[in-house]
């Protein structure tokens, strides 16, 4: 058999295209934040993770551009060589101050952050018990870990009475740590971590919590899902990104000095990568400064997630519920995913199609995100379309 003969049996993507209802790799041209060009038009972005609206900042572009001029447009290194900048070591005490965190940790992207952490400390023997919603880059990092020969343990969605059961069966001896999204990426529901807490407690678990989609969102000032819920000296370590928040590109970990010291000089992912470029560490600086500084921008965009979550469901629209910015309206077909896509694309309005097997059969979705930047206009002319849209595909009446 060839290699790639899966590569030209691949036709579902091009099918879909065909039909006209492709959703993915729309070249974006031009982005102020709650408003973007694509194909030359105006179009509002309700799907992008921009979460505080600052990548379009004029603090944050000025940072890049000075970190530019003053370091060049690279490191030319890893972290453990060359690669490691004052820039670096800046951002990293001002983030554990931050998230009330001994140390921090920067990596190149939140995706490779998983693992850099968990193949890392999980080892033969060990074991990594994982939610089976938890994001791609936490799944990617746990077959790492059992490549190593780590025992690898699923347990259901945010389940806590099935995640207890999983820990019951492994020897209270073990070593084990226990991964989850703080805010989860498809749904935006919040982790149970009070429980969470409470039964590593009790079986001698470690805690890992990637807040990825819960810094600058939940949280005392926007410190993530262990501030949320008072529990920042009970979660053993927090990664992140700068993708989302902080504008940027860029991934971090926090949590004692000694388990980031031991990530610091055994962990491939950061010891064989090119380090975090200057104008990349600068932004994310610049856009947790802003965070700190003007709090209201989260009151917004909570407040602008909620008009929408209770848009959606006056309409008659099956919403799943949380108090994030994301907010997925569940159709529960791909065909009707795709082509109510392409009826907001076409009317101005960007979303993301989520469809199977990215989410379970039944549960195809838009997932739809918002910023602290939209406007009232831009919020009621996307409530506008999904009931014009949605009654004209009979969905809602």
């Amino acid at each position: 058999m060839d290699l790639f003969e899966k590569c030209f049996n691949f036709t579902r993507a091009d099918e879909v295209k065909a039909a006209g209802f492709y959703p993915y790799f729309r070249a974006i041209e031009a982005n102020e934040g709650p408003v973007v060009k694509i194909e030359g038009r105006q179009i509002i972005m309700a799907g992008s993770n921009n979460y505080l609206g600052l990548t379009a900042h004029p603090k944050v572009k000025e940072a890049a551009l000075k970190a530019i001029n003053d370091y060049g447009t690279g490191c030319s290194g890893s972290r453990y060589l060359t690669g490691t900048l004052d820039l670096h070591n800046q951002l990293e005490e001002k983030l554990a101050d931050f998230l009330g965190k001994e140390s921090v940790l920067l990596f190149s992207t939140g995706y490779q952050t998983a693992q850099g952490i968990i193949p890392t400390l999980v080892s033969k023997g060990d074991y990594i018990i994982s939610d089976k919603d938890n994001h791609a880059c936490i799944v990617a990092a746990n077959m790492m870990a059992k490549g190593g020969f780590a025992e690898f343990k699923r347990y259901k969605h945010n389940d806590m009475e099935d995640l207890e059961k999983t820990l019951e069966r492994i020897p209270l001896e073990a070593a084990k740590l226990v991964a989850s999204d703080g805010v989860f990426s498809t749904t935006g529901e919040i982790v149970h971590l009070p429980k969470l807490v409470e039964l590593c407690k009790k079986y001698n678990a470690r805690i890992l919590i990637d807040d990825a989609h819960s810094t600058g969102v939940i949280g005392k000032g926007g410190r993530g899902t262990p501030s949320e819920f008072g529990l920042v000296n009970e979660v053993d370590m927090v990664m992140g990104t700068f993708s989302k928040t902080f504008a940027s590109l860029g991934g971090f970990v926090g949590g004692d000095a000694k388990v980031i010291n031991y990530l610091k000089h055994h962990s491939p992912a950061l010891i064989f990568s090119a380090s975090p470029t200057p104008a990349s560490v600068a932004a994310a600086d610049a856009a947790l400064e802003i965070l700190k500084a003007e709090p209201e921008r989260i009151t917004n965009l909570i407040k602008n997630a909620e008009k929408m979550r209770n848009g959606f469901k006056e309409m008659g629209f099956r919403v799943i519920d949380s108090r994030t910015a994301i907010v997925p309206v569940v159709l529960g077909e791909d065909q009707l995913v795709f082509m109510f896509w392409r009826k907001l694309f076409d009317a101005g309005v960007f979303v993301n199609a989520f469809i199977s097997p990215g989410v379970p059969p039944g549960m195809a979705m838009l997932r739809t995100s918002f910023m602290a930047t939209h406007e009232d206009k831009h919020l009621d002319r996307i409530l506008e379309l999904f009931g014009e849209i949605g009654k004209e595909m009979g969905i809602v009446s």
